[in-house]
């Protein structure tokens, strides 16, 4: 893997992205089985609580991750000032120059993947790319309040081996819904139980939201060391 490897994850380790952009790094402290790397969603940054508690749990798993942020996101970093997420191509384009980037720095199973919008991303290029494979957490399956326009027609002819971390009361995507698309057979998606879009559980399932977050770790860590 790459240099650094084994430094541990005490502390994110920092990295240089494209354009000066600062990356953020798990690294497993023994082996390292997998890479993935995860975009976040569209309204939290990559340092948020859940990506870092999601990077910290992989990590713990023998799984390295990768973090970076789209322009956006970066640009809010700076000044403070929310904007909305950059035209879907400009995503695209700069997803493709990380996942670029970082095949050049790795060796072994390299993933892609994201929270909600950043996993959406994802899909969108994970057969362009060769991406070895790929990791969803909370998909958008939809629009909040527009289930008719769902936006899963690529799903149904994806070849990459794929894992959706879904929850069963996602308003973007619950059980009863998803279950009535065409997704291809390389998708697995792994259902938590009265979850929302952030995985946090109905209080009355008696799950909390740690446990689906070490739950899902688990289904991602297994999926990608399989």
């Amino acid at each position: 893997m790459s240099k650094g490897q084994g430094m541990g994850i005490d502390g994110d380790q920092c990295a240089q992205g494209g354009e000066g952009q600062a990356w953020l790094w798990n690294r497993p402290v023994g082996e390292c089985r997998a890479t993935l790397i995860l975009a976040h969603g569209a309204g939290a940054p990559m340092d948020s609580e859940f990506m870092q508690q999601m990077a910290e749990r992989l990590a713990a798993r023998g799984v390295a991750v990768l973090r970076f942020e789209f322009d956006y996101m970066a640009a809010r970093r700076l000044d403070g000032k929310k904007r909305p997420p950059n035209p879907q191509a400009k995503l695209l384009e700069q997803w493709r120059a990380v996942h670029d980037r970082v095949r050049q720095q790795v060796a072994g199973p390299l993933a892609i993947g994201g929270k909600s919008m950043g996993g959406r991303m994802a899909s969108l290029l994970a057969d362009e790319q060769g991406a070895d494979a790929l990791v969803c957490l909370g998909y958008p399956f939809h629009a909040i309040g527009k289930p008719d326009k769902p936006r899963v027609a690529h799903l149904a002819e994806l070849r990459t081996p794929a894992l959706i971390v879904q929850g069963e009361r996602d308003p973007m995507g619950d059980r009863p819904k998803v279950a009535g698309y065409t997704l291809s057979q390389t998708i697995q998606v792994h259902w938590l139980t009265a979850a929302d879009h952030d995985l946090k559980p109905l209080k009355s399932s008696g799950r909390t939201h740690a446990q689906h977050l070490e739950a899902a770790a688990d289904a991602v860590a297994a999926f990608l060391t399989r």
